[in-house]
């Protein structure tokens, strides 16, 4: 099975090929938009693989939520892909990426949604990997929800962004991972898995997973904060 899994949620841009197991992965260069630099990085992967675009069995994305551009960056290629090639598309959700790259059974999924506030997940691990318990939210680290039983891991950029939401999973008991961001070598695995399982849409169903609406602070919002204009 040969699955092409691009990953541009975060400020890691990272794109991978999944061969019957074997996993080969490239990251975009730092400080260049991933518009710029994912499908280069995506061309030279697959030529060094030996692999085209019509012998994929399918194209794995990473949904959302995460940086607005970059899901669009992701969900884009992702879809001109599928179509010129006509495959099926597999979005995996940033925060199962972490969870599934954070090795534990238990997992709060933490990640940095900027504009002080955190997208939070529980998941748990079952014979198909990682699932979600409850839903996926953005709210202030305040307003996180910690689990209240003990055994979880608390992982992703989340917790660096926010140290009051550091402090408040360290005190609550729960082990920590911090700094963690989702990558495509981990979607490309999860995205295996939804595969062999028949799982996948349509290209044209795509679209990311925003979870908030409000892309930025108006102006007044700013200026009440102390920002500028």
């Amino acid at each position: 099975m040969l699955i092409l899994a691009l990953e541009t949620s975060t400020e890691l841009g990272s794109c991978a090929l999944w061969r019957d197991g074997a996993i080969t992965e490239r990251r975009c260069p730092e400080k260049r938009p991933h518009s710029e630099t994912l499908l280069p990085l995506v061309r030279d992967l697959l030529a060094e693989s030996g692999v085209r675009i019509g012998d994929l069995n399918a194209i794995a994305f990473g949904v959302g939520p995460g940086a607005f551009t970059g899901l669009r960056v992701a969900c884009g290629a992702a879809q001109g892909l599928a179509v010129v090639a006509g495959l099926s598309l597999i979005p995996v959700t940033s925060l199962e990426t972490l969870a599934a790259s954070a090795g534990a059974d238990r997992v709060l999924a933490l990640l940095d949604a900027r504009m002080g506030e955190v997208y939070s997940a529980c998941y748990e691990r079952e014979e198909a990997g990682h699932a979600l318990r409850g839903e996926i939210r953005v709210s202030a680290p305040a307003d996180i929800v910690l689990p209240a039983d003990s055994g979880w891991l608390a992982c992703g950029n989340g917790l660096m962004a926010y140290p009051e939401l550091l402090d408040r999973v360290r005190k609550a008991g729960l082990a920590i991972e911090p700094g963690s961001l989702p990558t495509a070598a981990t979607v490309a695995a999860i995205a295996a898995g939804k595969a062999a399982r028949g799982e996948g849409i349509d290209a044209a169903e795509a679209a990311p997973l925003y979870v908030r609406d409000k892309v930025a602070k108006t102006v007044a919002e700013r200026m009440r904060e102390g920002g500028k204009a």
